[in-house]
């Protein structure tokens, strides 16, 4: 045995390891949180079994299950990517959680990408377990899986940077209140389950250029009626995701 077996090493993991476990521990966290699951399975698989098999809604021709989907998971990545992420991230702020964190080894911006890494682990179980429940229901998608991905990827992104955005400027419990209200609001007016068609053309004007009606009509664009790529929902998407990541970053307070 040499002399320096045990020879103490201070100092911080390699950087990447660091954010490895911070992304778990984020992971763990999420999936372990009632209401986090009330939000990101629960609601989300009960409206797609509902309104698939129970004729509520005109969703015109076709399946109702083809033009639910699409909807669904746009809402299945709002759920995480912002109402979840608002409100945890809101209450951690509060209860001084990210002022102990930040004078870590671990970077901010480190921090930041661990919970967005979060985020995007859990959509990933959202979407597989929403998947499998829409084949059971008969869906049939179509069109490119790079769209769906991209689509996927700029909608987590655009819903992050306005949840942060959220949690980093409002006392949490104005957070929770907000992010609830939000959350609801754009599941009647986002095309999630309602068309947009089914509003006045003076609305949806307004409600098409909403990150979740973007991200709603470019995925039924491509599952449901096979378009390569919806480029006009992807570059609203694009925009959400630099002003909501842009602004975050500027106003987010850590105390």
């Amino acid at each position: 045995m040499s002399a320096g077996t045990y020879t103490p090493r201070p100092g911080a993991a390699p950087l990447g390891r660091m954010i490895t476990a911070q992304t778990a521990l984020e992971t763990r966290m999420l999936l372990r949180n009632g209401e986090q699951l009330l939000l990101t399975v629960i609601i989300p698989t009960l409206l797609l079994v509902l309104f698939s098999a129970v004729d509520i809604v005109d969703t015109g021709a076709g399946e109702s299950v083809d033009f639910l989907t699409p909807g669904i998971l746009a809402l299945a990545v709002m759920s995480t990517a912002f109402t979840g992420q608002a409100i945890a991230t809101g209450f951690e702020r509060r209860y001084g959680v990210l002022k102990r964190l930040a004078a870590s080894p671990l970077p901010r911006w480190a921090l930041m990408t661990a919970k967005t890494l979060a985020v995007l682990v859990t959509e990933v179980l959202q979407v597989v377990l929403l998947t499998v429940i829409a084949f059971a229901l008969g869906w049939s998608p179509h069109g490119n899986p790079f769209a769906v991905l991209l689509l996927l990827v700029l909608g987590t992104a655009a819903f992050s940077g306005l949840g942060l955005l959220m949690a980093g400027t409002l006392k949490a419990e104005a957070t929770l209140a907000a992010a609830n209200l939000v959350f609801l609001l754009l599941l009647v007016g986002g095309g999630v389950i309602v068309p947009l068609d089914k509003f006045p053309d003076a609305v949806q004007s307004v409600l098409g250029l909403l990150p979740i009606a973007a991200l709603s009509d470019g995925l039924r664009e491509v599952l449901q009626h096979g378009a390569s790529m919806p480029w006009g929902d992807l570059g609203i998407l694009a925009v959400w995701a630099v002003l909501g990541l842009g602004a975050a970053a500027k106003f987010f307070r850590w105390e």
